[in-house]
């Protein structure tokens, strides 16, 4: 099994991680893995001599494939999906998308299954509203892709941890896209780390509780959730690294056993704190995880500052 580690792929950077697992989503004979230091870095194998940043590199998606995605604003036949994604709508796409490779691009960014007063389908943590016309994810990942105008040299830089940045938003939720807050500097961003990012979603569908708030009696709290986020405040994403190679598979099984392990947040009462929960190490061992984080969300300067952005702090 030939192996690569990544410098540039540190678990504990959240579009980082979501990249590693991108990696085999777009090539099934990518494995990954996490070296054991106390910050892991993405190990990328695959059965033979192929370096796995070749096997990546020629996995590369182009822009014919990025653009006929159903999750695209423009699909032949269909009605436009914007933002603002009416049930409906959703619905047509997800009719028409049922045999497509990427429908996940669906299942992983909008969901029917909580709708709110104006029967809207709702969005996904990770896919968080942007700037520009539409504010899709979609458009945001057309826009990345498009700065990687040379995948061989630049793929590989992302890997080595050498990559340069540009000056774009991303996909949006990138906590060091966000730059010095007393100047004018810009958000940036690697576009390569995000093109893979966009790729890791495939093993983070959203659901809901199939509520539909224009019933009478409807409850108004949303229930969207998006596998690995918790499902009670303070709602946090967390993810773990692991010492075994796995392929796309092994790592969809793996988070199911891991998220399963974790133990219920304690809701306080009126006097009390909130506490962090205490984890069981023994179920970590046992699935051949050695480390793990949740995210913290961007304050927000004021109610009309956009950002949004998610860093890390260890489990």
């Amino acid at each position: 099994m030939a192996e690569r580690v990544c410098p540039g792929l540190a678990a504990d950077w959240l579009n980082a991680w979501l990249a590693a697992v991108g990696s085999t989503v777009l090539d099934d004979r990518i494995q990954l893995h996490w070296t054991p230091e106390p910050v892991p870095l993405a190990v990328l194998s695959v059965d033979g001599d192929d370096d796995p940043a070749d096997v990546l590199i020629a996995a590369w998606p182009n822009r014919e494939r990025l653009a006929a995605m159903p999750v695209a604003c423009e699909c032949p036949g269909l009605p436009r999906m914007g933002r603002k994604v009416h049930v409906d709508v959703f619905r047509e796409r997800v009719r028409a998308a049922r045999s497509h490779s990427d429908s996940w691009t669906l299942s992983s960014t909008v969901t029917d299954l909580h709708v709110d007063d104006d029967g809207e389908a709702s969005h996904a943590p990770l896919d968080p509203p942007g700037p520009g016309p539409t504010g899709s994810l979609h458009d945001r990942l057309l826009k990345s892709h498009k700065h990687v105008d040379s995948p061989p040299e630049q793929v590989l830089a992302t890997l080595e941890g050498r990559a340069s940045r540009v000056v774009d938003n991303g996909l949006g939720f990138d906590l060091a896209r966000v730059t010095g807050q007393a100047d004018k500097s810009q958000k940036t961003v690697d576009p390569a780390v995000e093109v893979l990012a966009f790729f890791g979603l495939a093993l983070l569908p959203v659901r809901g509780d199939g509520t539909d708030q224009r019933m009478p009696g409807a409850r108004s709290r949303t229930s969207t959730r998006q596998r690995g986020w918790r499902t009670t405040p303070p709602r946090r994403f967390e993810w773990p690294a692991w010492l075994q190679p796995l392929d796309r598979e092994g790592i969809d099984a793996l988070l199911d056993a891991w998220h399963d392990s974790l133990p219920p947040m304690h809701r306080p009462g009126p006097d009390e704190e909130r506490a962090a929960p205490k984890h069981n190490r023994a179920p970590w061992e046992r699935l051949g995880v050695h480390a793990a984080w949740r995210t913290v969300g961007y304050q927000s300067r004021s109610r009309s500052d956009p950002t949004r952005g998610y860093g890390s702090e260890p489990l």
